[in-house]
């Protein structure tokens, strides 16, 4: 092939690559478009119309999985109106671009090489060959973990709601699982999420179990699925699931620690309710935006840990955000293994590539650029009862699309709330592949040789 033949096909090849974010990104904002215009009309509203800024934040919001809301859910919205919020979540919690093309596949649709490399992006699938194996995993599992948690849920639900029950268990099952943080409790108080529920463990498990289904990322649950058959896992799901359970575990320790003697969260609550509240929030904080206690009065150092946990976020190829556990392990792993005198991150007697070390710092500094300078946006563009911190916990809330609040989402002007809407659909599609999306790969990336330059740090 003559060098005309190659680069055509190089460029032939980035185009490939580029266009699979690109196309998953322009899907989000697809659907965000239609949620607005569906969230605008009189039917999906209680009373009047919602306006065309709070109709694109609920839209982003549910599209994005994130939870935080200018309107309560249930105060403002009909029937029609909480079908399109959770119709958005269900579609946005797996990817549009996922369904699409499961639905193309149950048409008996061929798909071609371009189809297998978007799908694989979609679902994180580790090559475009199994891709349409896992997509169909991916549907069976979501929907299973689903129907497992609407069948749990209406055991509560039911007797306390009578047939309502059902849309309820419904509601919050897709909600949790997706870790969209929405709920139709706001008939209790607005904006009061499971507060009521502080003493129903039960209901309080089932929601765990749905989060914590929801934001292992379906890569794992495949594996975990076949480990009997295998008896091994891939290094990916060791470190997926060693670093939920220490920031699970580490977490609800450290928030029972600092509120357990707090009397406007957790103090009067018995010790084994102090407990599974800690826990509850150490599980929810991570992506799914539901809570059990008043968050807006827990102590600064407490909204700080959280802000971290949010940050932080689920697992990839999940249906949660953030920066992802496993950006968050090869970092700390980095350290780790600079510290030991080596030249290269080790994980597990394994060693990770440079590449992917560099992708994890650019995920983390692109998150906390996006993170502090929204939350400086907001400390500056609200009233003064909004605190430093309290804008910097609301932030780290929209980024890893999360959806706990602290008071200060209601308090938005138009321009906080667009920013607001940049941060969550960053946070949903990732840093790095919007930011790919957005600019052009350099052609000469792997061809051009560069002399080595010598820099001293530390």
């Amino acid at each position: 092939m003559g060098k005309t033949g190659r680069k055509k096909t190089h460029r032939k090849n980035l185009l490939v690559g580029s266009n699979a974010t690109q196309i998953i990104c322009v899907s989000f904002v697809l659907l965000i478009a239609l949620g607005t215009l569906l969230l605008t009309l009189p039917a999906a509203s209680r009373s009047g119309r919602l306006s065309v800024v709070d109709a694109m934040f609920t839209a982003t919001s549910a599209t994005c999985v994130t939870g935080l809301i200018v309107r309560d859910t249930w105060t403002q919205f009909t029937m029609f109106g909480q079908v399109v919020i959770l119709l958005l979540i269900q579609v946005g919690g797996l990817g549009l671009v996922t369904l699409t093309s499961f639905f193309a596949l149950a048409a008996k649709r061929r798909m071609g090489f371009r189809d297998l490399r978007l799908l694989g992006e979609s679902v994180s699938a580790s090559g475009y060959s199994q891709a349409t194996e896992v997509l169909k995993i991916v549907i069976r599992l979501a929907f299973l973990f689903e129907a497992i948690g609407i069948v749990l849920l209406a055991f509560a639900f039911v007797p306390q709601f009578g047939l309502e029950g059902i849309w309820i268990s419904i509601f919050t099952a897709i909600s949790a699982f997706c870790n969209a943080g929405f709920d139709l409790f706001g008939r209790f108080g607005q904006y009061s999420s499971l507060v009521p529920f502080v003493h129903n463990y039960y209901v309080q498990a089932v929601v765990m179990f749905l989060i914590m289904a929801g934001g292992l990322g379906f890569m794992v649950w495949v594996e975990l699925g076949e480990w009997r058959k295998k008896r091994r896992l891939s290094l990916h799901a060791k470190v997926v699931l060693a670093f939920s359970a220490i920031l699970w575990v580490g977490g609800a320790v450290l928030i029972a620690l600092m509120e357990w003697s707090n009397p406007k969260t957790m103090g009067g609550l018995s010790p084994d309710g102090k407990i599974m509240a800690a826990l509850f929030q150490s599980v929810s904080t991570r992506t799914a935006g539901m809570n059990t206690i008043d968050l807006a009065a827990c102590g600064p150092i407490t909204k700080l840990l959280m802000s971290v946990l949010q940050f932080i976020g689920a697992a990839p190829g999940s249906t949660g955000g953030g920066v992802k556990v496993t950006t968050f392990a090869v970092l700390i792993l980095t350290i780790r293994s600079v510290a030991q005198g080596r030249d290269d991150c080790v994980i597990a007697e394994h060693h990770i590539e440079s590449k992917t070390v560099y992708r994890a710092l650019t995920i983390i500094m692109l998150g906390m650029v996006a993170a502090l300078g929204s939350a400086v946006v907001v400390y500056y563009n609200t009233s003064d009862a909004v605190s430093v911190i309290d804008a910097i916990f609301e932030s780290c809330s929209a980024f890893g699309t999360v959806g706990l609040s602290v008071g200060v989402t209601a308090q938005l002007n138009t321009g906080a709330k667009l920013l607001y809407m940049l941060v969550m659909f960053m946070g949903r599609v990732g840093p790095v592949s919007l930011a790919i999306s957005l600019t052009s790969k350099p052609s000469d990336n792997k061809r051009k040789i560069l002399p080595v330059g010598q820099i001293n740090v530390g």
